[in-house]
């Protein structure tokens, strides 16, 4: 598996003003430097670099109107390296030279959601660049882990189970908010998904998808034959039913307790998404 999808069209209303020039994908988390210090960088590039440290070469960017911003971060300047290294900031430069290095060696394209039609809608626009199994990952989620152990266990069940769907699950407070799944757990972490609901009144569980899939090709099939679901749009967790309504198998497997899902969709999960990667990764440079 080398190609991965990453939606990051999404107007991010909640975020406001914040949000009104700066895409909410490239609000800033924190890092590991090339130090080895603690630092900060844009979600959407540290997804990137998970990903790539994982294996994953084509990158598929679905990106809407006032989002240039992010296909300017991921083109390299040499300019702007040049000027850090000439003002004795040579550390900075070599970080940002890394990341240069890793978009250099990957292809990166870059498709228009024209209008804000849904995260279904952004996953369907990827299609022509697809041919076989392949990755899904928003692009205002992180998930952090020990050597990205939750991306390992995701291929695994999928590659195992033959799934035409597997994602990751979390147990939350209140799944109201997210797609939420039903279905019977085979081992520890590990679900047979029977039925998945976007943004339910009465929640089957309290296991919320937390915008990391494994797919194969069949989710477009599946996505053009889905009517426009919760909030006039075309969503993702309605094209996955409709893969277990006819038949295919979907899995889930549900993050572990040392694992973080950082989600950046309102003013309140970033305010937490600041403090799980600060807390995380002070505990990793303090050793």
């Amino acid at each position: 598996m080398r190609k991965v999808v990453v939606p990051a069209a999404g107007l991010g209303t909640r975020l406001l003003p914040a949000t009104k020039e700066m895409p909410k994908e490239m609000l800033p988390i924190f890092s590991v430097g090339g130090d080895g210090g603690l630092c900060v960088k844009p979600l959407l590039q540290a997804v990137f670099e998970q990903l790539f440290d994982f294996g994953l070469r084509e990158f598929c960017f679905v990106v809407g109107r006032g989002k240039g911003s992010i296909s300017d971060h991921f083109t390299s300047d040499n300019q702007f390296l040049k000027v850090l290294n000439e003002n004795g900031k040579e550390e900075l430069a070599r970080d940002l030279l890394s990341f240069y290095e890793k978009v250099d060696v990957s292809s990166l394209v870059f498709v228009s959601q024209p209008e804000p039609r849904g995260f279904g809608d952004a996953v369907l626009r990827a299609e022509p660049y697809i041919r076989e199994a392949f990755l899904v990952q928003a692009g205002d989620t992180l998930v952090i882990s020990r050597d990205s152990s939750h991306l390992t266990r995701l291929v695994e069940v999928f590659d195992e189970f033959g799934s035409a769907a597997t994602f990751l699950v979390q147990e939350v407070d209140d799944p109201r908010s997210f797609g939420v799944i039903e279905g019977e757990e085979i081992r520890g972490g590990v679900y047979d998904v029977e039925r998945v609901v976007e943004k339910p009144v009465e929640p089957p569980s309290n296991l919320a998808i937390t915008a990391v899939y494994v797919f194969t090709p069949a989710i477009f099939d599946a996505l053009r034959s889905t009517r426009v679901g919760f909030g006039g749009e075309l969503q993702l967790t309605d094209a996955i039913q409709r893969l277990i309504d006819s038949g295919l198998k979907v899995n889930a497997v549900k993050l572990r307790e040392e694992e973080f899902w950082l989600d950046v969709g309102s003013a309140e999960s970033y305010w937490d998404a600041l403090y799980r990667s600060r807390r995380f990764f002070q505990e990793v440079v303090s050793r």
